[in-house]
């Protein structure tokens, strides 16, 4: 896909911006020893501040600084006042706001709505220390400080919040954010690209109300843009075939060039050639060309107006064919611009070699910033992901589309681990990112992965056009290994195992190198119901690459645990599925300590489906599927027991479910029976010790 220009190529805003910070100033002290006067561009974050590449905040303001701005960071402000929004004074182009690298709402609550009490991204794991709904909160204070200066939002908080959507905390339909933040404009995605775009155009000196042009952006309009064609979302409720590429030639009957024809005809001679009237290429379908959505009016009140919403910005996600959506709010619009291009491999390289310290800012101190712990010598080698699973949204916010970076680039930053951690012990702790083995996959059709609209490569099947040859991963591994000082790579990221049995090479080296004894695979469920709504693969996979990986380990010495992740209480979702699979658990003797409720978070499929009880994976009409949902508090309590049916705080809620299923005979003592009978002791009978002390993993 091509782009009119690369993410570095602009000259530099300051003539003198070649230098570089040790660490983004956070203090007007640190602004004075770099000999600002004043920052161009300030960030507001939710958290902690850690100048690494898997910290957004530290990734944007790296970038930022190298294209000559000056960049200060305003982490975890006291939102009590604007006046800790002016400790950096006022920036001279706008503010950028983000709640942080999760949103704010899952960061501070369970997935039952209680209030965690921890914080990963906060020195000292201390919880409380951003509010709710970060995004609107720091710009509401943003404005208040400097009126006049442009707050642009972005993050993964504002991204998947860009249009009217269910939030699960309230229980209703909000407003799409950047209403009620009242924001200047929303970046969605990643965003390199569009806020290099801006942030040059706002120097330039345009005013913000003149960038509503912007891909990967959405703002608040009247009206849709000019010289835009609309069309009803209505009329296209529906998955599209592949476009045809447009002939460059404007003729739709040309072929290929008749070499047989006449053997009089001349190819060579003295004549004059004839003039030949070349058409300009046909516009594309979808070039300037938005769609109109219900309106936020409508969502909040038809389910399945919501649904039908949903679906349209889910199929408009392939920044190759993607149309602007329009949806009225009142009197005025959200505009949602195109996503903006992927960034290449090149750019990808640029961005992760920018000069991060690699370590939080020196104001903690020795307090511990967990996050930061888990991902110290950790590498993000690719982002994006095209497997569509309806419950996770990282597609909605990263794209479909593979970005990776180079080898060379990834194998430079485990030498820059080597000598900027502290206490390396020669370790890497995870080669990765949204998905282990994507690594450098992608379409092998041009023509496919421009106008493809497809939810996922790999539901309900892998797409022909998708490559599955994990040559470049393989290379990638031995790569990292044969660094000298390094002891061990570990994959910890999670491997899509339907993927790796396309590859058995993979799965080899994967497993005879690169697993610490378990490896996480998430098969999430056993039961067609709910894994047809979560967009995920059967059980046959998940078999095969247990066969697969059990071959090799033994093959290498090796005793290693596959530690698959389920969850419950999923859309889609029985209590008898829970059961089936509290059996299919049983069976193996696998005891699950950690187990995850449904979390319905904005904009994934999965939540629309939980809020409309409405199957939106497909064209949604007044006859669609009606879904069964666990809502209620006990009906969850009961999915979540089911999966720790060895716990015995469960065992009365399972006996009660159980008995309402009709199913007394899974109450019992022998191996086959889920739960002892009431009144046995609650450590459980002999059987279930004896299986605590065998296989804790498979």
């Amino acid at each position: 896909m091509q782009v009119e220009s690369t993410l570095f190529s602009h000259p530099k805003y300051w003539a003198t911006g070649d230098s570089t910070a040790p660490f983004l100033p956070m203090s007007r002290k640190e602004m004075d020893k770099l000999g600002w006067d004043s920052c161009d561009i300030i960030i507001v974050t939710g958290d902690a501040y850690v100048d690494h590449p898997s910290f957004g905040m530290a990734v944007i303001g790296r970038m930022l600084e190298a294209q000559g701005y000056r960049v200060g960071i305003i982490s975890q402000p006291d939102w009590s006042s604007k006046d800790a929004f002016m400790q950096l004074g006022r920036p001279n182009l706008f503010f950028g706001v983000t709640a942080g690298n999760m949103d704010s709402m899952i960061n501070r609550y369970t997935a039952d709505r209680r209030l965690r009490s921890d914080d990963a991204y906060t020195a000292g794991d201390i919880g409380g220390k951003r509010p709710d709904r970060a995004v609107t909160v720091y710009t509401q204070r943003c404005k208040e400080a400097f009126k006049d200066v442009p707050v642009i939002i972005g993050g993964i908080e504002a991204s998947l919040r860009r249009i009217a959507h269910y939030d699960y905390w309230s229980d209703k339909v909000r407003r799409s954010v950047i209403f009620d933040a009242k924001a200047d404009i929303l970046m969605y995605g990643n965003a390199e690209r569009p806020l290099v775009e801006v942030a040059r155009r706002l120097a330039a000196g345009e005013p913000i109300s003149s960038l509503h042009d912007v891909r990967g952006t959405a703002v608040i309009r009247k009206d849709p843009l000019p010289e835009w064609r609309g069309m009803d979302s209505r009329k296209i409720d529906q998955l599209h075939k592949i476009e045809p590429l447009p002939n460059p030639y404007g003729a739709d009957d040309v072929g290929c060039a008749n070499l047989s024809g006449p053997s009089d005809v001349k190819i060579f001679d003295n004549e004059a050639p004839k003039p030949i009237s070349v058409q300009p290429p046909k516009p594309k379908p979808w070039d300037k060309t938005y769609v109109l959505l219900p309106a936020f009016e409508k969502v909040s009140e038809d389910k399945y107006l919501y649904a039908h919403a949903s679906r349209i910005l889910h199929q408009e996600q392939n920044p190759g064919c993607a149309r602007a959506l329009f949806q009225p709010h009142g009197d005025r619009a959200v505009w949602v611009n195109p996503p903006a291009w992927p960034l290449n491999t090149d750019e990808m390289d640029a961005v992760f070699d920018l000069p991060y310290q690699r370590i939080p800012h020196p104001i903690y101190g020795k307090e511990k910033i967990p996050a930061y712990d888990m991902i110290k010598t950790s590498i993000n080698i690719m982002r994006g992901c095209f497997g569509g699973c309806s419950f996770c949204s990282i597609t909605e916010h990263e794209g479909r589309i593979i970005q990776s970076r180079s080898q060379e680039s990834i194998v430079k930053e485990i030498k820059d681990i080597q000598e900027k951690v502290p206490g390396f012990t020669g370790v890497i702790s995870d080669l990765g990112g949204p998905t282990a083995n994507m690594y450098r996959l992608g379409c092998t059709s041009e023509k496919a992965e421009k106008t493809c609209r497809r939810l996922s490569c790999v539901f309900p099947s892998i797409c022909g056009h998708l490559g599955t040859d994990h040559k470049h991963t393989i290379d990638l591994y031995r790569a990292a290994r044969a660094v000298p000082g390094i002891k061990k790579v570990l994959i910890a990221s999670g491997v899509r195992y339907d993927l790796a049995i396309e590859d058995p090479a993979y799965v080899k080296e994967l497993v005879q190198h690169h697993v610490g004894g378990y490896l996480k695979i998430a098969p999430e469920h056993t039961e067609e119901g709910p894994l047809s709504k979560m967009m995920k693969p059967g059980m046959g996979a998940y078999d095969k690459f247990k066969e697969l990986f059990d071959k090799f380990s033994k093959e290498a010495g090796k005793e290693q645990f596959l530690i698959p992740y389920f969850i419950s209480a999923h859309p889609g979702t029985t209590d008898e599925d829970m059961v089936n699979l509290a059996l299919w658990l049983k069976e193996r003797k696998f005891k699950l300590d950690q187990v995850q409720n449904f979390y319905p978070s904005p904009m994934a499929n999965a939540t629309t489906i939980y809020h409309t009880e409405l199957n939106s994976l497909k064209n949604v009409k007044h006859t669609s599927e009606v879904v069964s949902v666990p809502k209620k508090g006990r009906q969850r309590r009961l999915h979540k027991a089911l999966l720790r049916y060895h716990d015995p705080a469960g065992w009365p809620l399972i006996r009660e479910g159980l008995t309402a299923m009709g199913r007394e005979d899974l109450i019992g003592n022998s191996p086959h029976q889920l739960v002892p009978p009431e009144g046995r002791n609650e450590r459980g009978p002999k059987w279930m010790k004896d299986a605590n002390q065998g296989q804790k993993a498979f």
